[in-house]
């Protein structure tokens, strides 16, 4: 069951893709959503760039403005769709807001945030990568190219037997029940004479009385991640479902090549966890 959602907005961006996004998952599992604008701060250190205390009260006025008015359009669109719904306004600087909200996010079901936009993401990509590391809770990845709600019709569950990936599969099971079609896929090296890889967690899905096909993709000399995302783009995969690999260091994380690929190309929702 996804009975509550927590959703990061992208605050003075054109397009509020996960918060849109997040609404509408609220509406589909009857859920609570709750919603977060962080006003950001710049860093104690960066303080004296700005010279005067009058110009960086200016500069922070700006950014609670941006804050509010995305609050206040969130309000908007949630109160329209019908669905409960809370949002709230919080202060600090981008390394900070992102462990902030990866600590909110332990207390919901799913967290919603953005992909990195190409030229202006460090504060999704750091959103995403605390909320992966710190939350211990599955993290919705919206396309900064998102037109419409989340569909659920085809989902794509990229197997490989490790334990990341069987986590991403038991978070993504309300999603999963929604599906007409589930594809589960792995990617191979070379191709298994002997084993199948993936049965065993098709059989198990189907046990619910899902509908699920194993596609074993053979592509000795390709690297995952654009395995993945063609084979998505061919067969009309609307969400895809994995797990996330990496490593903390200190307060700094470190994405694992497959999945920085994916979050930085992706094209479909992706509902990672670790």
């Amino acid at each position: 069951m996804i009975q509550d959602i927590i959703v990061n907005l992208s605050v003075a961006k054109q397009k509020e893709v996960a918060g849109d996004a997040a609404i509408d998952l609220a509406a589909r599992f009857d859920a609570h959503l709750s919603a977060v604008a962080f006003a950001y701060t710049p860093p104690t250190a960066a303080t004296g760039m700005y010279g005067f205390p009058a110009l960086l009260a200016e500069w922070k006025a700006d950014r609670q403005a941006e804050a509010e008015r995305a609050k206040q359009a969130f309000e908007g669109r949630a109160r329209a769709a019908g669905i409960q719904f809370d949002c709230r306004v919080l202060s600090d600087n981008v390394e900070n807001a992102a462990l902030i909200f990866s600590s909110i996010a332990r207390n919901y079901d799913l967290s919603v945030v953005a992909q990195a936009e190409p030229d202006d993401g460090l504060t999704e990509t750091l959103m995403i990568e605390s909320a992966l590391f710190d939350s211990g809770r599955p993290v919705l990845v919206i396309p900064y190219i998102q037109t419409n709600g989340v569909r659920l019709d085809r989902i794509m569950v990229c197997w490989d037997g490790s334990r990341n990936a069987a986590r991403a599969v038991g978070d993504a099971l309300p999603l999963l029940k929604q599906a007409k079609h589930i594809d589960v896929v792995t990617v191979e090296q070379k191709e298994r004479r002997t084993e199948l890889r993936g049965a065993a967690i098709a059989e198990h899905l189907a046990r619910s009385d899902l509908k699920v096909d194993l596609k074993s993709i053979v592509a000795p000399d390709s690297d995952v991640a654009n395995v993945v995302l063609s084979h998505a783009a061919d067969s009309g995969t609307d969400l895809i479902v994995m797990g996330a690999y990496g490593h903390t260091r200190l307060r700094e994380f470190v994405l694992g090549g497959a999945t920085r690929d994916i979050l930085s190309s992706m094209t479909v929702p992706v509902l990672m966890s670790h």
